[in-house]
This record gives C-alpha cells, sequence and structure tokens, in this order.
C-alpha cells in the first residue's frame, strides 16, 4: 500500500535495484503518481527523476524531457527539496534532455538550440564550466554536419568539470569523431582504455565495443573484432535502449561474411522494431537490418524466412523492403528538420559497404543458420597451385590423369570439373582420351575417393571400385583392376561398410597378391615411364604397373594396419605379424623401385601405431624419416599427413610449441596443395590445443575457433561442442569470460543443445553457469545451474555431481539474493553429501554463506555466519584422517579465516585475532602449498591488532616476519602488500 511518503520512498528505493526494463519503467510512472497527492515536493523530486533513470535506459527519449521539465519547475520553487546529489543531478540531466531532443525529428533544431542555451545559463549562474556545453553544441553539429570540426575543436579544448561526461562515455565520442574524419588507427587509440576495460560505466564499454567492430576489422585486427562483438553483443541484446548498437552488430554479421550469426541475433531482438521511443537509435538499428538484408538479397535469398515486426512472417525480400521504407521516412524527417542531408548521408555510406573478408570470420559460435556458401567458379585456377584448368575437355581428362598418376590432391577438383561437364554437355568422350569404358573407370575411382571419409557413405566407395575393377579387367589393364579390387576389398574392412567380414576381405587380399605375382612371374617390371596421356589406352606400360602395384601393397598394409586397431590395445601376435609383414613388403618393393613416397606411406603406418602403443621415440623417429621420403620422392603434397602425425606426437611428448609449428605446416601444406581430403578441422583443434599448452593464448582462441566452424560446415556437431569447450576453457583462463559465456551461451542454445550427449551438455551448462557466476551475472548463473540440477537428478550412477550441483547452486542463489531457494538448495547439498561425500565443497560452501550472510545484512547476519561456520567445522571433523583427497590443513584454516572476518565485522576483536591465528597454525601444516592463504590470514591478524585493537607494535612485528617468510617463498606480490600494511602502520605510529 502505498499510503505514506515513507512507503512510496520504499518502493522507490526496491525499484530502482530492479534491471533497466517495461517493468521497472511502468512502476516508475506509477510511484510518480502515488508521490504527487502528498504535500512532499522532496518525493516526487525522487520519483521524477527515478523515472527520468528509466526512461534514459530504455530508449523513451521522447519522454524524459517533459519529465526534466517538471524537475526544472520544482527546482525553480522548492530548490530545497533537492538533496545535494538530486541537486547535481538536475544539471548533470540537462545533458541528457539535449541529447534526447536531438534523437526526435519533430523537434524543431532551434528547440534543441535552445535548450542548450539554456543549460549554459543555468551553469554560468551556478560558476560551473561551459566543457559540457561545448560537449552538447559538438554533438548537434556532429548529427547535423555544419561545422563539426570547429565544435569539435571548441569542446576538446576546454578543460573537463565535475558535470563532463564521464571519462568512459567522452572516449566514446572523441573516438566516434576520428572514425567519421576517416581515421581508425587514432580512434582506437583514443578507444583503448575502454577496449582494454581500464575505464567503463553503465553504458561502457558495450556501446563502445560495436562502434569500433568495423575500424577493427578494417584495420586486420580480427581477434579484437571477433572477441568485442561476443562480449559486446551479450551486453546489448534485447535493451530498448540500445538498439542502434543492436545494429551495429548486425552490420558487422554482414561486413565479415556471418549472415548466419545476423538472422539469429535478428531473431533474438524482433521486440525491437516496436521501440520507437528513440527514433535516431531507431534508425541505426534499421539501418544495420537494412545492411545484413542486403547482403542476404544480394546472396539470392531473397525467399529465406527472418524474425521481422511480430504479428506475421517474413521473408528476406520483405522485410528488407519493410525497413527501406521505414529507414527512409525517418531519414527524411531528420534531414528537413536539421535542413542538412547528414543523417542520410551517413546511412547511404552504411549501406553501400561491401564485405571486409573473403571468408567468413569464424566467431566460435554454433550458428543454427548457416550460410550457403558460394559456388566455385568454373574453370579456376585450382587453389594454391599453378594449374589451372583447361577449358578444352580433352585437355581437362589429360590433366585429371596426369594429377592422378602423381598422386596429387587437387586431382579430385579436377575430376569434379570433368564429371560438370559430361553432365552439362559441354564435353563429350572423344577418341583421344581412349575407350569411354576408360574414362567410366578413372570417374569410377573419382566417385569412391569422394565418398571415402564420408563414414555413411563408404559403402558406395566400395561399390564403385568394384564397378572400376569390372571395367579396367575388360579393358584388359590387369593391374589397374587388382589395385582397385584390392582398395575396395581394404576398405571393407573398416568396421562401418557393412560389406565383407574382415576375414573374408583379407582372404580375398590374399587371393589378390597371388594374382600380382603371377602377373610379376609373366611380365616382370621394367620401370618404363609413363607417356604423356597418362595411360596407354587399354593396355599399361612399365612404371603405371608399378605404381598400380605398389598401391596394391599400400592396401594390404592399410588393411593390415585396420586389423591392429580393432584388437588394440592387446593386438594378437597373428595380426601384429601380418601387420608387420604387409608394411615390410610395402617398404621394401618401394625402395627397390625407387617410389620413396610408398616408402614414406609405410613409415607412417609403422609410427602411428607405435605412437598408438605409446612408442613414442620410435613413431617420431619413422614420420621425420617419412617426410625426408616425401622429400626425395619430389611430392610435397604428400608430406600433410606425416605432419599431422607428427604434430600429434610432439603433443603426447609434451613438446607444444613445435607442435603447434609442425601442425600449422601442414595446414599450409593442405590449403598449397588443394588437399579437400586432408582433416582440417581436427588438425585447426590440435593446433589450438597445442597452443594452448605453449601458452599462445591468441593463437588457441583463433585456432580453436577456426576448428569449430569447420566442424560446423562438416555437420561433425559433436566434435564442434567438444572445441567450443575447449575453446570456452582457454577463453576463460585468459581472461576473456565474458567471450567464453557467449560462446557456452551458443552451444547450449536450444536447438544445438537438442542434440548434444547429455554429460556433454552437462559439462557445457557446469562451465557456463560457473562463467556467468564470475561476470557478476548471479541470477543467470543460478538458473543455469537449477537447469543442471534436473538434468542430473536421475544420475543415479554419478551421486557426487548431485552434490556438486547443489551446492554450487546454493551459492549461486545466495549471490543472487534468492535466499529461500538458496537455503533449500543447501540443505540438498548437505544431503547429498551424506551419500556422496565432497567436504572440501561443502565446507566452501559453508564459508561462502557466512561470508554472504554478513555482505547482505551486516552486523544483524552474525549469528547466522556463525552458524555456517559451525557446520563447516563438523564436516571437517567428519572426515577420517587418513583421507588422501581432502587437505584438513586448508579447510580447517579457511574456516578460522572466515570466522575471524565474521567476528571482527562484529567487533569482537580479540576472539577475531584468536581465529586469524588459529587460520595461521593450520595453513602452517601445508607446507609451501599453504604460504599462499597463511600469508593472508597473517594480513588479516594483522588488521585486527592495528585496526582493531591498535596494537600497533604487535602488528608490524607479525608483518615484518610475514613478508620476510614471503619473500623467502617467492611471494614476491604477498610480501609487497605486507609490507605496504606494514608502512602503514608504522606512519600512524610516527603519527
Amino acid at each position: 500500500m502505498l499510503d505514506t511518503p515513507e512507503a512510496v520512498v520504499e518502493a522507490l528505493r526496491e525499484n530502482h535495484d530492479r534491471p533497466h526494463g517495461l517493468a521497472r519503467t511502468v512502476t516508475a510512472e506509477e510511484l510518480v503518481e502515488a508521490a504527487e497527492p502528498f504535500d512532499k515536493p522532496d518525493v516526487v523530486v525522487t520519483a521524477l527523476l527515478e523515472l527520468m533513470t528509466a526512461y534514459e535506459f530504455t530508449g523513451e527519449h521522447r519522454k524524459s524531457p517533459v519529465v526534466f521539465a517538471r524537475l526544472l519547475r520544482l527546482w525553480e520553487t522548492v530548490p530545497e527539496s533537492f538533496s545535494e546529489w538530486e541537486a547535481h543531478q538536475v544539471f548533470w540531466r540537462f545533458k541528457w534532455v539535449t541529447t534526447s531532443l536531438l534523437q526526435v525529428p519533430d523537434v524543431p533544431l532551434a528547440t534543441v538550440r535552445g535548450w542548450i542555451d539554456r543549460m549554459r545559463g543555468f551553469y554560468e549562474a551556478a560558476e560551473h564550466g561551459m566543457q559540457p556545453v561545448a560537449a552538447m553544441r559538438y554533438h548537434v553539429a556532429a548529427h547535423t554536419g555544419l561545422g563539426p570540426q570547429d565544435a569539435y575543436d571548441l569542446w576538446v579544448t576546454r578543460p573537463r568539470t565535475e558535470l563532463s561526461d564521464c571519462e568512459a562515455c567522452e572516449i566514446r565520442y572523441l573516438a566516434g569523431h576520428q572514425v567519421t574524419v576517416g581515421d581508425d588507427a587514432a580512434a582506437l587509440e583514443v578507444w583503448h582504455p575502454v577496449l582494454s576495460g581500464a575505464s567503463g560505466c553503465s553504458e561502457e564499454p558495450q556501446m563502445s565495443q560495436a562502434r569500433a567492430l568495423l575500424p577493427l576489422l578494417r584495420l586486420g585486427r580480427a581477434d579484437e573484432a571477433r572477441s568485442h562483438h561476443l562480449t559486446g553483443y551479450r551486453r546489448v541484446r534485447g535493451n530498448p535502449g540500445m538498439q542502434a548498437e543492436v545494429g551495429l552488430h548486425l552490420e558487422f554479421c554482414a561486413l565479415s561474411r556471418n549472415e548466419g550469426r545476423g538472422l539469429e541475433i535478428l531473431a533474438e531482438n524482433r521486440p525491437l522494431f516496436e521501440a520507437t521511443g528513440a527514433p535516431l537509435d531507431r534508425l541505426g538499428f534499421l539501418t544495420g537490418v537494412e545492411v545484413l538484408l542486403a547482403r542476404l538479397a544480394e546472396d539470392g535469398h531473397t525467399g529465406t524466412p527472418v524474425a521481422g515486426p511480430p504479428g506475421r512472417s517474413w521473408t528476406a525480400l520483405e522485410l528488407l523492403a519493410h525497413v527501406r521504407s521505414e529507414a527512409e521516412k525517418l531519414v527524411s524527417a531528420f534531414d528537413a528538420r536539421n535542413g542538412t542531408p547528414a543523417v542520410g548521408e551517413r546511412r547511404h555510406a552504411r549501406l553501400a559497404q561491401r564485405p571486409l573478408l573473403d571468408e567468413p570470420l569464424p566467431l566460435g559460435l554454433r550458428t543454427a543458420v548457416t550460410r550457403t556458401p558460394a559456388a566455385a567458379p568454373p574453370a579456376a585456377a585450382v587453389r594454391g597451385t599453378a594449374v589451372e584448368l583447361p577449358d578444352d575437355f580433352v585437355s581437362l581428362v589429360r590433366e585429371a590423369r596426369r594429377m592422378t598418376t602423381e598422386g596429387h590432391p587437387g586431382s579430385i577438383r579436377v575430376w569434379t570439373r570433368v564429371t560438370e561437364r559430361l553432365a552439362d554437355g559441354s564435353g563429350a568422350h572423344e577418341g583421344s582420351l581412349g575407350p569411354a569404358d576408360l574414362l567410366e573407370a578413372e570417374l569410377a575411382e573419382h566417385r569412391a575417393r569422394l565418398h571415402a571419409h564420408d563414414d555413411g557413405r563408404r559403402t558406395d566407395s566400395v561399390a564403385e571400385l568394384r564397378r572400376a575393377a569390372e571395367l579396367f579387367t575388360g579393358l584388359g589393364m590387369p593391374w589397374h583392376a587388382l589395385s582397385a579390387r584390392a582398395r575396395a576389398l581394404a576398405w571393407s574392412t573398416i568396421p562401418d561398410t557393412g560389406d565383407a567380414a574382415p576375414e573374408s576381405a583379407r582372404s580375398e587380399l590374399d587371393e589378390v597378391l597371388r594374382e600380382a605375382q603371377r602377373l610379376l612371374a609373366e611380365v616382370p617390371l621394367s620401370g618404363e615411364p609413363v607417356g604423356e596421356e597418362g595411360t596407354a589406352f587399354g593396355s599399361e606400360v612399365g612404371s603405371e604397373r608399378e605404381l598400380e602395384y605398389l598401391a596394391l601393397l599400400f592396401s594390404c598394409a592399410y588393411a593390415a594396419h585396420q586389423d591392429v586397431l580393432r584388437e588394440l590395445p592387446e593386438a594378437s601376435d597373428l595380426v601384429l605379424e601380418r601387420f608387420e609383414d604387409a608394411t615390410r613388403r610395402l617398404r621394401s618393393e618401394a625402395e627397390r623401385l625407387g617410389m620413396p613416397h610408398q616408402v614414406a606411406n609405410a613409415r607412417q603406418f609403422v609410427g602411428e601405431l607405435a605412437a598408438r602403443r605409446g612408442e613414442l621415440d620410435r613413431a617420431e623417429e619413422e614420420m621425420r624419416a617419412a617426410l625426408k621420403d616425401v622429400a626425395e620422392a619430389g611430392r610435397p603434397w604428400r608430406a600433410t599427413r606425416p605432419l599431422a602425425m607428427l604434430g600429434q606426437i610432439l603433443l603426447s611428448k609434451d613438446e607444444p610449441a613445435e607442435a603447434a609449428e609442425v601442425l600449422h605446416q601442414a595446414i599450409v601444406e593442405a590449403v598449397r596443395h588443394d588437399d579437400t581430403e586432408f582433416p582440417m578441422a581436427a588438425t585447426y583443434s590440435l593446433v589450438g590445443h597445442a597452443a594452448a599448452h605453449s601458452g599462445d593464448f591468441a593463437g588457441a582462441v583463433r585456432h580453436l575457433t577456426e576448428a569449430a566452424t569447420r566442424y560446423d560446415q562438416e555437420s561433425a556437431f559433436d566434435d564442434a561442442t567438444e572445441a567450443r569447450l575447449q575453446l570456452a576453457d582457454v577463453l576463460a583462463r585468459g581472461g576473456q569470460q565474458a567471450d567464453a559465456v557467449a560462446v557456452l551461451e551458443s552451444v547450449l542454445s536450444d536447438e544445438a543443445a537438442g542434440s548434444l550427449d547429455e554429460r556433454l551438455r552437462a559439462q557445457a551448462r557446469l562451465t557456463l553457469a560457473r562463467g556467468l557466476r564470475e561476470l557478476s551475472e548471479y541470477l543467470a548463473s543460478a538458473e543455469e545451474f537449477l537447469r543442471l540440477a534436473d538434468a542430473v537428478a536421475g544420475w543415479e550412477d554419478d551421486p557426487a555431481i548431485q552434490t556438486l550441483v547443489a551446492a554450487e547452486a546454493a551459492i549461486a542463489l545466495a549471490m543472487a539474493d534468492r535466499w529461500d531457494a538458496a537455503a533449500t538448495a543447501y540443505e540438498r547439498a548437505v544431503a547429498a553429501h551424506a551419500v556422496a561425500a565432497n567436504p572440501s565443497l561443502i565446507t566452501h560452501m559453508m564459508c561462502e554463506f557466512a561470508r554472504l550472510a554478513m555482505l547482505a545484512r551486516g552486523t544483524d547476519g552474525v549469528d547466522e555466519a556463525l552458524g555456517h561456520l559451525a557446520r563447516a567445522d563438523a564436516v571437517v571433523a567428519a572426515v577420517p584422517e587418513d583421507t588422501e583427497t581432502f587437505t584438513t590443513w586448508y579447510e580447517s584454516g579457511t574456516v578460522h579465516y572466515r570466522r575471524a572476518r565474521v567476528l571482527a565485522e562484529a567487533e569482537r576483536f580479540p576472539e577475531a585475532l584468536t581465529q586469524a591465528e588459529a587460520a595461521v597454525a593450520a595453513h602452517e601444516q601445508g607446507g609451501e602449498h599453504g604460504e599462499v592463504p597463511r600469508a593472508e590470514a597473517v594480513r588479516v591478524a594483522a588488521l585486527i591488532e592495528g585496526n582493531g585493537l591498535e596494537r600497533y607494535d604487535d602488528a608490524v612485528v607479525r608483518l615484518t616476519a610475514a613478508a620476510r617468510r614471503c619473500r623467502h617463498a617467492g611471494l614476491t606480490e604477498a610480501a609487497e602488500i605486507l609490507d605496504a600494511l606494514r608502512e602503514d602502520y608504522l606512519t600512524r605510529q610516527g603519527a
């Protein structure tokens, strides 16, 4: 009941603590009405200021000046009703009104300028400096385009005053001016304190982050742009007071070729289409939407369903037309009001921008809407090589055959082009290409290769190879036929082919080998060179027979390798012997025939098996030798796989820096030689892992982000999630907790989370909940912990997780000031601890509740806090002494430390000192591991002695000894903290 002024004031206080939004704004309006009947202008002043704040931070700029006008009337009639803070706010909020009036095109420019003149008069009368007035004149000039540079100079040359905008906001305007004049580098230098986190406020850094995205991208600082998009967008999404910033994030998505991400942002911010209280910011939002939709339309996605104003369904083309119409109306209104084309010119400049990158910038997010990749240009150069695809069909086929003979991975793209030419009728078989069945056999081999790495289509690959073998047999090309048969049988040994059983395939491979031996007896390998055509049209020349013979031996080694992998970690002697025989035969024959690339293949089989069996030195030796063989063969494109394997081996040997270098080299070679079969996503993931372990934080983020994006493109969503979880961990450990949270939120989005393994999903939610807590988003953290608690409730095989989740949920709920729910979770955690003990976690929870009770209730919370600590003592005492996983000294010391803090706040200093000294003694038992918490306990003991008991001499002695001990233990920072307190006490003694 708001029947007294005191009740209204209490309601105003409660409303002020609510987050900005419609509910807070509506309540603020109601409280102004409730305050008016009382003859208490001071209450009305407070209510009007609260309402104006609500309007300012929810984008209701049309209404804000009306409220301020009422405040000014009260200021002029009953100035004594304003507290000192409220009086300051009157002068401060003149600036709010100026910018609000500028937002509304219905307000004449003369009115805006007249308001600034009135502001100047108020400031002069109160003897305030004129810098804020000059700032307002600059905003008008920048908006209208009338003399912005002169206005800028008049503003920045004046000294700041207590009524100047906060430094973070002023930096935003200063940097924005540099962007406007075209100096991105200068702008980012100005922005540095805000973007680095050194300066901030309620509106920063999120407003600057949105504005800095394109300057960063234009200067090639893509990693920073990615980070500021991830963290900045989370702060502005769904906020009507930040709709212009949402528009800038949409623009960034379009120009970084992340249209799918842009569509998700559009869907998340659909209510902003109805936010009309700040027309200039609305224009900024609509323009960002238009940039995104124009990119989609240009790429041919006009029919794509998109989120527009509520009430109907929209396609990209329909929403584009609607947004364009709305934006043009606003532009016309602003330019008519201003008498200049400045607003329209800025909008058209944004719309004229082209994408700043050739490929999408990997963001590390799981995006539900995937951008359709552009089609490969016909007859284009093979990426990374000097080979161009000829227009002449005969030449195209000959090029495909040449590259196939060389084993060049780029042959896949060339054969794909041959297939396309045959399909569209622009290519036809000619007699100069040999028999038609020859080309069909080669195309069957190509199709088999395309599907070889697709688990769901490997059976198709086997069928294509068998078809090729039949065709080669009919052509009188026995070696080609045997090689194709051997590959089909080798691939049949992979479990998911659903084809012949491994034993059957092995038996048939033995028959293929015997047939090869019969052929060798009839016609020994001669070593004749391969002709220009790459094949002799239905016959086989010498070197081709050698290549196919070694390819056959490779297939035998591959099948034997599969047999060993199937039985690891304890492979039978028979299988190992077969593997050793197959790889030895491949290597010796390759050496005899002078084919070092097949020697390299044999070494790779041996090296990989050695790595799997933990023989890392031998594995490394084989891979390095394989790389030398590849170099000798003059086929650098074959280096990608041994490089990738070597990188993994080096990672296993804890040599991450070299591993990262080797893995990166593998990626470079794969790109250079157009190796579309190379596992790019997995290798990027390994590079990220290696970079993280070698301390290259930026490199780890970049490569894990790339890995996740590529896994998405391959529809390998579980692998993408694993990469994102690792990425989030790296980001969090690198101090970019907000980035980590953004990544985890994308992993747990409704569509993404549904396909995840429940354990993986639970791990992601736990990490997200902890990350939100680190960001002080306590309510959101608590909600995630509660979702996690529901998810793991039925995990009877893992009761320990129940204890963990309940305890952490309790802490998060208490931090979010949800004490009833926190108490329930607290008791649930204690009950879970009785089933699956986790004393460290439970004592931490109890100590946190003691701390939070004092924080929330001050000295009124002392008894409650001490009660929690008594329960913590009981938990520690109940742990058996021989429990290896529990450090009694640490937990006991922590409880004593927290009790000392509680008693000190209650001014029970003698008891507090006893507890602090008990904490010191407990941590003493931890040896070197206890030095850091021991030093903190000493600091608190000294504070109690000095500040509480005024025993400065004792405190100085204690601090001197402790600082000396810290320096001896290498804890320089701790020693400096203790020394600083010691010097303070010495100064007090001297005074």
